[in-house]
Parts: structure tokens; sequence; C-alpha cells
């Protein structure tokens, strides 16, 4: 398919308090960095919720961003948009972004959840199990980009490989697994620290190879929300301690 037969793409993601920046939404951040790494031409339109503009009663009624228009159709759930763009823009054209190895879609799976349990909570009496919830979910996290991944293995190699370096969470590229993770861990970072002092511990040295990684890539750092949207979009939901 010549680019010029290429159905027109366009990518509606939630925009910031200006109206017209990107907004705090990891869903569509994770869309946003699927589409650039598959290297497709598209546009993005970032869509004011307060204003609850036309092309919302037009294209999706009811639905909240992101959602895509591919040629004339939209697609409206975050999961079925990346399984059709991952089925639809794919080889020889474009990369595939799927994760090899399974377990590299599940790691991390829970640090989100217990991210909000711990910055909604304002009992100061729990807070300490709630904030070992939390970095009990990122050792583990830590400890699966630790490991060596199949592939890292040599069987025929007489020394042992016990631990990995790789910048991802399946490998040396950037896989869907990590477009879903990395916006959750971004927002984590930015929050806790403006409103619980706390910071991913430097211990964790996985982790912080992982993040810093993804901030040396395009496709990351220029669809992270500035901290002050996230700052914004938590202000009600973090709660302090009282």
């Amino acid at each position: 398919m010549s680019e010029a037969e290429q159905p027109r793409l366009e990518l509606f993601v939630k925009a910031g308090s200006d109206g017209q920046s990107i907004g705090n939404c990891p869903f569509s951040q994770r869309l946003f960095m699927v589409l650039w790494l598959k290297g497709v031409t598209f546009d993005v339109t970032t869509v004011d919720m307060k204003r609850k503009p036309d092309i919302l009663k037009d294209l999706a009624p009811g639905a909240q961003p992101p959602f895509l228009l591919y040629g004339g159709e939209v697609k409206t759930d975050t999961n079925k948009i990346e399984e059709f763009i991952e089925e639809t823009l794919a080889p020889p054209k474009y990369p595939r972004l799927a994760a090899r190895n399974p377990e590299s879609n599940t790691a991390g799976v829970d640090v989100f959840s217990k991210f909000s349990a711990y910055v909604k909570n304002s009992n100061p009496q729990t807070n300490d199990n709630l904030e070992k919830g939390l970095l009990k979910a990122l050792k583990k996290l830590d400890d699966y980009l630790g490991s060596p991944l199949p592939d890292e293995i040599d069987e025929n190699s007489a020394d042992e490989v016990t631990s990995s370096t790789r910048p991802f969470l399946d490998g040396q590229d950037l896989t869907l697994a990590d477009c879903n993770l990395l916006p959750k861990l971004h927002i984590l970072k930015v929050v806790c620290l403006k409103y619980r002092k706390f910071t991913i511990p430097e211990s964790l040295t996985n982790v912080w190879r992982y993040l810093n990684s993804a901030y040396a890539r395009e496709e990351f750092s220029s669809t992270c929300p500035i901290d002050e949207e996230i700052h914004m979009a938590y202000s009600s939901v973090a709660k302090a301690l009282k």
C-alpha cells in the first residue's frame, strides 16, 4: 500500500488545561507512542473535554479520548485500538511491536493500582503500609528488568548470565508492553514527588535504567504531558495526610 493509499489516521487525545496541549491521560499517551513507533503518518488532535466539542458528538458520542479515526472508521476502546494498529500496520512495511516474552506484558501490572491506593489515602496510620505495598510492586518490576530474558542467555556459553542490562521490558526495543507501562510510571514519579515527597529508591537500579532509557527516546519523552498537567489532574485525587 503506497502512502497515497494509506487511509488517513487521526488520533484524538485528551487536551490539557489550556484546551490545546497534551493532557494527563496514560491511555492517550500509550496510543500516541504506538503510532509513533510504527513510523506511520498520522495526525494528533487534542480534545478539550470541558467544552465537549462537536467532533465528539459527531464521531464518538459518549466516548472519552483517546479514540482513533482510520479512514472513515472510528475506534474508541484503547485495547482494541492497539490490537487494530498492530494487525493493520503490520510487517513488512511497519514493525511488529508485540512483546516476544508474555511476561513482559504483565511486568509491573500492579504498580499503578498500588500507587493509586497510596496517593488517595488520607489516613497517616495506613500510609506506611501502602508505601510498602508500592515499594514491593516496584521491586518486583525491578527484579523482572534485572533478570535475563531467554534470548539473552547463550546456552552454548560457559559464562552464566545472571543479570540483564536491557533498556526496555522486552529487550533492546520499545514494545506495546512499554507503551502501556511507561506513561503510568511517569505519572507515579511526578505525583509521588509532589504529593508524598516520595521518590523511586535509587537502589531500584533496573527501574531507573528503564526510565532513563525511555526518557532518552523521543517517542516517550515528547508524548509526556508537562508535570503541571499531571499535578492538576491529581490535585483533587491525591489526599493530604491528616
